[in-house]
């Protein structure tokens, strides 16, 4: 355990008393950097909740790809998903709303922090419903996958199984979903809300084709190929997994980089989870915890599209994924007694 949280533990401390220095140049108080370093806390936390099912999800796919690759996504993906989810795409996305260039979207973030967090909050019924979708799409893949042996809520998963037999079901059931959730928008929202599902969808087929495609190469190095595409579903499903959280922390805390360095600090957490999972080959011993995570990633996509309606406290989305993923890990206990017992 030591081993694994190590670094987490080191990011933790020096995050956390970053995050008090930001607060005291911002407000030049104690009380104010006081304020930041407990939300900064405070975020970590609520990634670290939020992210139960993403580790579980990655650890899934990590213990089919080549070590190589397997590595630079432990290495890499973290810078990604530390700089890239949790700075420059809150910075890309004021830059593309506002019209404004990167540099503009920094110092708004610094010196205006509510226009910044406002613009960010008119864009989250867009994000949500790209996420949403892909998301979706993510846990579908799963249960309607007809080669799947192990169900976990029989009546429910062979069910889907079958359904998984007729060609595009998905896809079908996330464009349903769209335009329900959508007829409950008003009418100039409605638009920007499918077309950014729309776009959730064919950025979900995209990869999927293209991991399918690199996997299977039959190239010189195979290997490297075969991990690529792996890698790149990974970064994108990590991306999908962080829109919610890299939004919703603004109801925390206006600050851009207190945000940053907050959910950074959780998904470094992620990461240790991710890579302890797949040393001690958990889900192989636990058989239903993979279930519950995709319950859980199924219950967020679905959490994404109902905001775009309506606001859902972020602790709500915590404790129904990690109430999932614990009744997944009881029911994995019940089966290996029962096996050890016969």
């Amino acid at each position: 355990m030591i081993d694994y949280f190590k670094w987490p533990a080191i990011v933790t401390v020096l995050g956390l008393f970053l995050g008090a220095w930001l607060g005291w140049s911002v407000s030049g108080t104690l009380a104010g950097a006081a304020g930041a370093f407990f939300i900064t806390a405070i975020l970590s936390i609520l990634e670290i909740s939020l992210s139960f099912d993403n580790a579980i999800v990655n650890a899934n796919k990590l213990r089919d790809m080549s070590p190589i690759w397997r590595q630079r996504f432990l290495t890499w993906g973290i810078l990604i998903a530390v700089f890239g989810m949790r700075i420059i795409f809150p910075l890309a996305v004021v830059c593309i709303a506002a019209a404004i260039s990167p540099w503009a979207a920094v110092q708004l973030a610094w010196n205006e922090p509510s226009e910044y967090a406002k613009i960010m909050s008119q864009a989250h019924m867009s994000i949500a419903a790209f996420g949403g979708s892909f998301l979706m799409l993510v846990a579908l893949d799963f249960f309607l996958d007809t080669k799947k042996e192990v169900h976990w809520a029989l009546w429910i998963e062979a069910r889907s199984a079958l359904l998984g037999n007729v060609k595009g079901a998905g896809v079908a059931i996330v464009l349903a979903l769209l335009l329900g959730v959508s007829m409950a928008l008003s009418d100039d929202q409605q638009a920007d809300f499918v077309i950014a599902g729309s776009w959730g969808i064919l950025t979900f087929l995209a990869v999927s084709s293209l991991g399918h495609f690199l996997d299977r190469s039959t190239g010189r190095d195979v290997a490297v190929s075969g991990g690529l595409g792996a890698f790149l579903y990974l970064e994108v499903l990590d991306a999908s997994f962080s829109f919610d959280g890299v939004v919703g922390a603004f109801a925390l805390t206006q600050n851009l980089f207190i945000i940053a360095i907050g959910l950074g600090i959780g998904a470094m957490y992620v990461r240790a989870m991710t890579i302890m999972l797949v040393d001690n080959r958990t889900l192989n011993d636990y058989r239903y915890l993979e279930h519950g995570a995709f319950y859980a990633v199924l219950a967020l996509s679905m959490i994404m599209f109902l905001q775009a309606v309506f606001h859902v406290p972020e602790i709500v989305t915590g404790l129904i994924g990690a109430g999932l993923i614990c009744l997944a890990f009881l029911s994995s206990l019940r089966f290996n007694r029962r096996v050890e017992h016969s």
